[in-house]
Parts: C-alpha cells; structure tokens; sequence
C-alpha cells in the first residue's frame, strides 16, 4: 500500500512508519519543514496548502496531527493551537482526499471526547462531554465531514493514554517513581484508559484495511483506575508509591490541565474488538513489562 501520513514526527508516528516500512509499504510522509528524503514533501495546513498530487493513488492517510495537550499551561492562545493544530490540518487532508479519491482516512481524536465520566463503562456510543477537551475533539471529528461526504472511510481515533517508553506520560511517570516520589494523583479513582504502543501501531494498521468507520476506541480492554495504575507502575519498578499529591497541587504545576488529570474515562474498545483485532498486550502489567521491562 501507499500510506500518506501527517504529524508522525512524534514517538508514535515514527514507530507507525517503521512498521508499514517493515510490511512493505510505501511512505509519503508530509512535514512543516524542509524535506529530508525522497519519501517526505511539505505542507502548510494552517494556509490551506497541500499538492493533491501527494494523495492520488495513495491507498490511505494516518492523520496523527496536534500539539501535546499536556506541553504547556493553558493560556488563551495555547487553548487555541491545541483547536486549530488539530482542525486545521483534519479538514485539508479531508478535503483533498475526497477530491483525489482516496479510499480510507484513519484520523486522530481522543477519549478526552466523553469528558469526566467516572467508573461508568463508556464504548463509542457515548456522547461527548462538556470540558474543553470534549469540544476540541467534537471539532476534530466534525473536520473529516467533507470526506465522510466524499465517500472517503473515516476512522476517528479516540486514543488513551498511550504507553511508549520514548515519550508520552510514562517516561515521566516511570522517574517520578523511581526517584521514590510516586503516588495517586488527586482521587486516584479517576480511570486511565492505556494501550500499549505495540497495540496501537498494530489497530492504526489494522483499520487502514478493516471494515470500520467512525469512531474507535484506541484503548487497552482492561482500563484500570489511576491507583491502580500507580501500584503496578511501582511493582514494575520495584519502588513504593505512597504519596498523594492533591488537585489544588497539579493546578499550581500545570493549570486548567488537572481538570483532565483529575478526570477520566472508563473507554472501553467495542468497536476494535468487534473488528476481529487482537490485543498482543491486554493487561496493564503486560503492557508495563514490554515497555520498561
């Protein structure tokens, strides 16, 4: 296959191309800056530039693109790079695949699209919730209508917390606790729905073939609470995690983010499994052990 991709200069993007790479797939990858190699040709997204000729015949685009979330403190004007670092580039590879005809685009979303919602079981009928990430991700989604329209399969992928050993949460969470400074943040029941990065690159490459539209759940199938998590992250580590650190504490470090911190979604994978994918890592300590171990 010829698989266009859009933000994958991060850890994940990046593992997603060695693995269509090792399959024997070709990749066009579209990048901000100057090419590097042959395989790579830039876009502006921001300004609406994209040569349709990058995507004739492509068999799929992997739209990964967004700034973290979490990289910043929310200002008024980080608030609406997170919007438009995600509308934007959606709604021009949307747009330009259903004018070039490409079959299938797998796009990014995020489970931040229920909001908080307790231990409540939540699969891809639940509706979207009321926080800022919620209305980001309802956006998101909404910027693939002209390819939905087009007649382009849409996948919306509605991702957790993605555990890689490059980048992400867990390098972070993985020193806190080594440096014996581990613990629940706020409640601790809040749930973390995780996926191992394995199983993400391997559903990201399952839906550019299988018979799935809308949105997925790129989740673990066994989500577990943020207590949960913290105690099999020290028992992987061999390091306590005894301490707590209150909401009124993370807001000091990272602002309105600890609303979401503090917050969670029971997500649960319905529609992944119900398309026949298998899970190589279905519990939280496999997942933890092929990634630290």
């Amino acid at each position: 296959m010829h698989i266009v991709t859009a933000g994958a200069s991060g850890f994940l993007g990046q593992r997603l191309i060695k693995r269509l790479r090792s399959g024997g797939h070709r990749i066009t990858q579209l990048v901000r800056s100057n090419p590097q190699g042959a395989d790579q040709a830039t876009w502006d997204p921001d300004h609406g530039v994209l040569d349709p000729s990058l995507l004739e015949g492509a068999d799929g685009i992997v739209n990964l693109c967004g700034v973290g979330v979490g990289d910043k403190r929310w200002n008024g004007a980080y608030r609406d790079l997170i919007r438009t670092s995600r509308v934007n580039p959606s709604k021009l590879l949307a747009t330009t695949g259903a004018r070039t005809g490409v079959p299938v685009l797998v796009n990014a979303s995020g489970v931040g699209y229920y909001g908080p919602r307790g231990d409540e079981f939540i699969d891809e009928t639940g509706n979207a919730g009321t926080s800022f990430l919620a209305g980001v991700c309802v956006d998101w989604e909404r910027a693939t209508d002209a390819a939905e329209k087009g007649g382009v399969r849409v996948v919306h992928l509605r991702t957790g917390l993605v555990l890689g050993k490059e980048a992400g949460l867990l390098p972070q969470l993985t020193l806190i606790t080594k440096l014996f400074a581990g613990g629940k943040l706020g409640s601790g029941k809040q749930y973390y729905p995780w996926i191992s990065a394995t199983d993400h690159i391997d559903a990201m490459v399952h839906l550019l073939t299988a018979d799935v539209a809308g949105p997925v759940n790129m989740t673990g199938p066994a989500p577990v609470t943020n207590a949960e998590f913290t105690r099999e992250l020290g028992h992987q580590l061999h390091r306590p995690t005894p301490w707590k650190v209150p909401k009124f504490a993370l807001q000091l470090v990272v602002g309105d983010f600890a609303e979401e911190i503090v917050g969670g979604q029971r997500a649960i994978p319905e529609a992944l499994t119900a398309s026949g994918f298998v899970f190589t890592h279905a519990t939280l300590s496999e997942a933890l052990h092929s990634e630290l171990g």
